[in-house]
């Protein structure tokens, strides 16, 4: 099957906006060109949700006024009582239904902490199933869960000794995260000791903390709206982007939802990064982290994008493409997604 996209195009890793096409064969994007164009449509990469806990669909905005202790510290926080709670089909279905979202909203991946064990990752294959939506699977609480899934999702040093699970993980070949420095800086020294594959959060660093990251290039996920939900502050994105490579994550569905296009903006409003740096924290950044083909619009990658209508009420007259992209557009200027796989 073959199809082509035209308008602005933004394309490759420097998110460089063109006039042009996109092909599409069989899954894959085989071409790439510049051409005149009358379309006003912007061809976008799909995006990579790098940290999601979506098992908290089921208590979307419970607990308002909550500390993040009461919220979702395990095992009693207020999100993991109220996932004990619930029955099989009720987390399924509305898990289901926040992937159904990401589908709709441009989100090609997303990177899951998923409590619950082996069963909390097969419920997420399960809700997953039919959507064209790829979850990356970070299975919690005991090696069984990561060896279901695609690697290990630690909640912090402080919480536990998560050697063993990093060592399994290790032998495994599968990728091992970390939340770390979230409410302040007494744990990052701690998940940095583990080396992980990735730092979840890192909102209170401490120089010796950034030149730890600096000499292992470990990349971070930043979750700005939630952090300020949860009041523990924002992350020093500009001196995290110095030392190594970020990602953007919307955290749990239980605080915020699951777009990327908020977190997008909310970024950019809130860090001095430029537009075309916010945009691949959202889609190639994450799916580096990841090992996936998707993120960016070139030859070879996977055919993951989405279209956005620049004619929209929301969208017209904006002079720089990219910036638009990232400071204003929404789930409404979606014309059209495309979340297609080789074989798929």
């Amino acid at each position: 099957m073959s199809r082509t996209l035209e308008g602005t195009v933004i394309r490759g890793r420097e998110m460089e906006p063109i006039a042009g096409r996109v092909v599409v064969e069989d899954g894959r994007i085989t071409a790439v060109e510049e051409t005149d164009t009358e379309s006003t449509d912007i061809v976008v990469p799909a995006f990579v949700n790098a940290h999601t806990h979506i098992g908290d669909s089921i208590a979307k905005e419970a607990g308002g006024g909550l500390s993040l202790d009461e919220l979702v510290a395990p095992p009693d926080g207020l999100k993991h009582r109220l996932l004990r709670a619930a029955s099989h089909t009720e987390l399924v279905s509305a898990m289901r239904r926040s992937i159904q979202f990401m589908q709709e909203s441009g989100t090609a991946a997303f990177l899951e902490f998923r409590e619950g064990g082996v069963e909390g990752v097969e419920q997420l294959r399960e809700a997953a199933s039919d959507v064209p939506v790829d979850p990356v699977v970070f299975g919690r609480g005991s090696v069984a869960a990561m060896e279901a899934g695609d690697g290990y999702g630690a909640s912090g040093a402080r919480d536990a000794d998560f050697d063993r699970e990093r060592n399994a993980t290790r032998n495994a070949g599968k990728l091992f995260g970390i939340h770390a420095g979230e409410r302040d800086p007494h744990d990052i020294d701690g998940a940095l000791d583990l080396d992980p594959d990735f730092l979840v959060h890192m909102v209170h660093p401490e120089e010796m903390h950034l030149e730890r990251v600096a000499d292992r290039g470990t990349p971070i996920v930043c979750c700005p709206r939630s952090n300020l939900v949860t009041k523990v502050g924002l992350p020093p994105f500009e001196r995290l982007s110095e030392v190594t490579t970020l990602a953007l994550g919307t955290d749990n569905v239980m605080l915020n939802s699951p777009s990327m296009f908020r977190e997008m903006e909310f970024t950019a409003k809130h860090a001095e990064l430029p537009a075309d740096e916010v945009l691949r924290m959202a889609t190639v950044n994450g799916a580096d982290i990841a090992g996936l083909n998707c993120g960016v619009i070139e030859e070879g990658k996977d055919a993951c994008l989405f279209v956005l209508d620049g004619d929209s009420h929301n969208l017209t007259g904006a002079r720089e493409p990219v910036r638009a992209v990232v400071r204003r557009a929404g789930v409404s200027d979606v014309k059209d997604v495309v979340l297609e796989r080789p074989g798929s």
